[in-house]
């Protein structure tokens, strides 16, 4: 008796990732799993879909991003990758989880589940990022461990404080085991390491890492044995900057992630198979770079049912008009093709918390000579300069310095409402009217502002704390536009397209009280540069925090 299956695909090219060349051949489809590859078959097909003169490649995988940097609810999210290829990622929810701890995380574990797109979980290893960190919770290997009853959770994330790595904390050093023991793995953090620490983080079990910005830095985790995710994202535009450390030799120990990326991006750029594009304008072969962004990843995270296209993976595939501009024709998920979006709703989030009670008097910065260090933002990184120039004092404090472009910058925690305010200097914002205030600030997600002068930093401030969280703009007069982020300060209510527009017009109204049309996105840059874990200095609600010497400096320089 013949087999019947479900569907054919014929005419097509269809990648085979394990010889890494395109192949003239058919998918047979059953039960949603690809049954055969190959082009005659005794089989007996429901449908047939006829793919002549296209080409087939694995469902890509982001193989590391924090959803919560879309700003929508993963839902929504799904609605919009999987119209660009994308069929899993591999999620890090430590944003939410720094302000709501296990309840955040099981929010977004409960909310992706209305979405076809499959959303792997790897749990928050780092909440709070740094001991010192004043964020909403704090979580402990303990803690974690419930949560690998849920099919989504499959490792750990990314351990970011190296010094707890390097000292063997017992509560990290338990987190990682946790993960291995279940049968899964623990991604690294080695932003800055050099090849000695990173055999630390090797010998502790940690085996990625998304950080590098060199060719150098991603030789380097390859050397250590390790795999390394080349990044894309809003801010973190790494790929031009690492793509020539892949050779056919030593390409298995690469794949494609976007880290962090705002829905706005997403629909614009997509997601991984924008990495893809870029890949291959670089110069590699499109086989190996639509490799990269599956198989690779699949790999990595010890994803076995799926990466390729081959007899017993999940039918999750991509169906190119043209493979070399990674022109999308159409996705299928689990065997079904995505034609329809889903009619789904976020669901409710009652954890969010914005409490402060920030007054004009803690935004003062008094100095004496004027002489300071101010955070360089690098457009379009993450990273910063640590600069040291003179700045205006007048009746004892900071002037602002739009000469120079040299603005204040704040940090107001809002979870517990201490009145802890981390005040210090930023240039690179370009400003000339207003401010920006915004509750997304990794990872701790206090507010952070900057802005002309206090009072317009006063205002953004109260706006978003009348949200409940969000980015506002102002001039010097009036609130001009804002965004609100219900769900834990990070994520909006509303649909993608709504989202989307009110992002649209927050960077307009940006881009009317700065001297020139931005050529980085500034509310996510501003939100990165609170992050102790990243060189080289930053600010917190603590005050300014230098990376080299992993302490606390003033602004101003002693004489």
């Amino acid at each position: 008796m013949t087999e019947k299956v479900d569907l054919v695909i014929t005419g097509a090219q269809v990648l085979n990732v394990f010889t890494r060349e395109f192949e003239a051949t058919s998918l047979w489809i059953k039960n949603g799993h690809i049954i055969s590859n190959f082009k005659d078959e005794p089989y007996q097909a429901a449908h047939h879909y006829d793919a002549t003169g296209k080409w087939l490649v694995p469902g890509m995988i982001d193989a590391h991003v924090h959803m919560e940097s879309a700003m929508v609810a993963p839902s929504e999210l799904g609605k919009v990758l999987l119209k660009h290829g994308v069929t899993a990622i591999a999620t890090d929810p430590h944003e939410l989880a720094n302000v709501a701890g296990t309840a955040g995380i099981q929010y977004l574990i409960d909310d992706a589940r209305q979405t076809p797109l499959d959303v792997f979980f790897m749990l928050p290893s780092s909440v709070p990022c740094v001991p010192f960190d004043d964020n909403g919770a704090t979580l402990h290997a303990a803690d974690l461990r419930p949560l690998y009853a849920q099919p989504e959770v499959k490792g750990l994330a990314e351990v970011m404080d190296y010094g707890a790595v390097a000292r063997g904390d017992t509560d990290i050093l338990a987190k990682i085991h946790d993960a291995n023991v279940r049968g899964y793995h623990a991604d690294g953090h080695a932003s800055g390491l050099n090849p000695h620490q990173l055999n630390v983080m090797c010998n502790a079990g940690l085996d990625t890492d998304h950080e590098c910005t060199t060719v150098t830095e991603a030789l380097n985790r390859v050397k250590a044995g390790m795999f390394v995710f080349l990044r894309e994202g809003t801010v973190e535009r790494d790929m031009l900057g690492t793509i020539g450390a892949v050779t056919e030799a030593n390409a298995s120990r690469f794949a494609f992630c976007t880290d962090d990326k705002t829905i706005s991006d997403l629909m614009t750029e997509g997601s991984i198979d924008d990495n893809v594009k870029i890949a291959i304008k670089s110069g590699m072969r499109p086989a190996l770079a639509y490799t990269l962004a599956s198989y690779h990843a699949a790999n990595a995270h010890r994803l076995r049912d799926r990466g390729s296209l081959s007899a017993g993976k999940l039918a999750d595939l991509v169906v190119l008009d043209d493979v070399e501009t990674v022109k999308i024709a159409r996705t299928m998920k689990s065997g079904q093709w995505v034609t329809t979006e889903p009619e789904t709703q976020p669901l409710p989030f009652t954890a969010t918390r914005i409490h402060q009670h920030v007054t004009l008097a803690d935004l003062a910065l008094p100095l004496t000579t004027g002489h300071v260090n101010v955070i360089g933002v690098q457009p379009n990184h993450i990273e910063t300069d640590h600069l040291v120039m003179d700045v205006p004092v007048v009746n004892g404090n900071f002037q602002t310095d739009t000469t120079q472009d040299v603005l204040k910058m704040v940090v107001v925690e809002r979870h517990k409402n201490t009145g802890r305010v981390g005040v210090g200097l930023v240039h690179g914002f370009q400003l000339k009217h207003g401010a920006v205030a915004g509750s997304i600030a990794h990872d701790a997600h206090n507010i952070v502002a900057v802005g002309i002068s206090d009072a317009a930093i006063l205002q953004a401030i109260a706006q978003i704390t009348q949200t409940n969280g969000g980015i506002a703009v102002t001039d010097d007069e009036q609130v001009v536009a804002t965004m609100p982020l219900a769900i834990g300060g990070l994520l909006s209510v509303s649909s993608y397209e709504v989202a989307a527009e009110q992002l649209a017009k927050i960077k307009a109204a940006y881009n009317q009280i700065c001297e020139n049309e931005m050529s980085f996105d500034p509310f996510i840059t501003l939100s990165f540069l609170t992050l102790p874990v990243i060189p080289t200095i930053k600010l917190t609600d603590r005050g300014l925090f230098d990376y080299d010497s992993f302490d606390f400096i003033p602004v101003e320089i002693q004489a």
